[in-house]
């Protein structure tokens, strides 16, 4: 195991970064958080012992002062909507895939050489017969599966020419607090049974996901940080290996709840979104120790109660305009 690092977290103040940000500083870690705040926000990271840098990824003397005296960096910072891909490939290309390539290239010219970066399972593989593993072939559907593995392919591409040791962590479908700039089906779902229209299923329900509690996400992350004999280059996932359907998140999401005959809505199958999707994380549970230690059965009724504490409370009941879902 490595010795405490001085760690930039681009994207740090957004949903995963506001449970990996705590864990680190409390493991140790001086934490400096690079985060252009368009999904992030300031009080995600409320009494945090880290420093806090607006800027943007994409912009290469603001990520040059933000590695100023860090040892690691954790990349996070993305566009990661499939929709918002297929809705805008040319914004979603900018944020992914030169975003990425500037963070590894700063990471280049200022001698950083553990870079541990945040992709992604589905959309990445494409359509592909469950459970999907490291040896999976690569078929993205959409832009956003893409950018992730162009991602991949320069991370891997620094660590044989200029010696950083680069991890890549594909995270299964991430649920848990500090998500509520989320456009993610469970936020939507407790949206819709907070107001009181109905949940939206595009296709007939079959579609699936590998739904991972934050807290498994971040501790893969920081697991990948802290262990330094896997070698550069490696592609990992964190997952929770659990597959569930659409109509059974739909089901978890209304018990957690307590409304489970909340009407539900079918609409046709929308395009980029793969169909079938869980991974095996048997190689990170190999060379990092990584095992998910939070069930979708408790997981989803304690995002509904941070829900209730902490987007509903002073709010009242949101805009019933019809929301947006996919199994994403």
């Amino acid at each position: 195991m490595s010795a405490a690092e001085e760690v930039l977290v681009t994207g740090g103040a957004g949903f995963v970064g506001a449970t990996l940000v705590r864990r680190l500083v409390a493991s140790g870690h001086r934490v400096r958080v690079l985060d252009n705040l368009s999904t992030g926000d300031p009080v995600h990271l409320a009494g945090v012992d880290a420093e806090l840098v607006k800027g943007d990824i994409r912009d290469a003397d603001t990520l040059d002062d933000a590695l100023r005296g860090m040892t690691a960096i954790i990349h996070l910072a993305a566009a990661g909507s499939v929709v918002g891909s297929v809705a805008d490939p040319v914004a979603n290309f900018e944020a992914n895939v030169i975003g990425t390539f500037r963070v590894l290239d700063a990471a280049r010219r200022g001698g950083v050489t553990n870079v541990v970066q945040a992709s992604t399972g589905g959309a990445l593989i494409g359509d592909a017969t469950p459970p999907v593993s490291e040896r999976s072939l690569p078929k993205p559907i959409s832009p956003y599966g893409a950018s992730k593995l162009a991602g991949e392919g320069y991370a891997h591409a620094f660590a044989k020419t200029y010696g950083i040791r680069t991890v890549a962590i594909r995270f299964g479908n991430v649920y848990g607090p500090w998500c509520a700039r989320k456009r993610g089906v469970m936020n939507v779902y407790f949206e819709s049974l907070h107001s009181g229209v109905p949940l939206l299923i595009y296709g007939d329900g079959t579609a699936s996901r590998d739904y991972v509690h934050v807290d498994d996400i971040a501790n893969a992350l920081q697991l990948a940080l802290e262990n330094d004999r896997v070698p550069g280059g490696m592609v990992l996932h964190a997952a929770s290996g659990v597959e569930t359907t659409l109509t059974e998140l739909a089901d978890l999401c209304r018990r957690a709840a307590g409304k489970p005959g909340h009407p539900i809505e079918y609409r046709p199958r929308r395009a980029g979104e793969v169909g079938r999707n869980f991974a095996s994380y048997d190689l990170a549970h190999e060379l990092l120790g990584y095992t998910p230690t939070v069930r979708r059965e408790d997981g989803i009724p304690r995002l509904w109660q941070w829900f209730t504490e902490e987007v509903f409370r002073d709010c009242g009941p949101p805009p019933s305009a019809a929301p947006v879902s996919g199994p994403s």
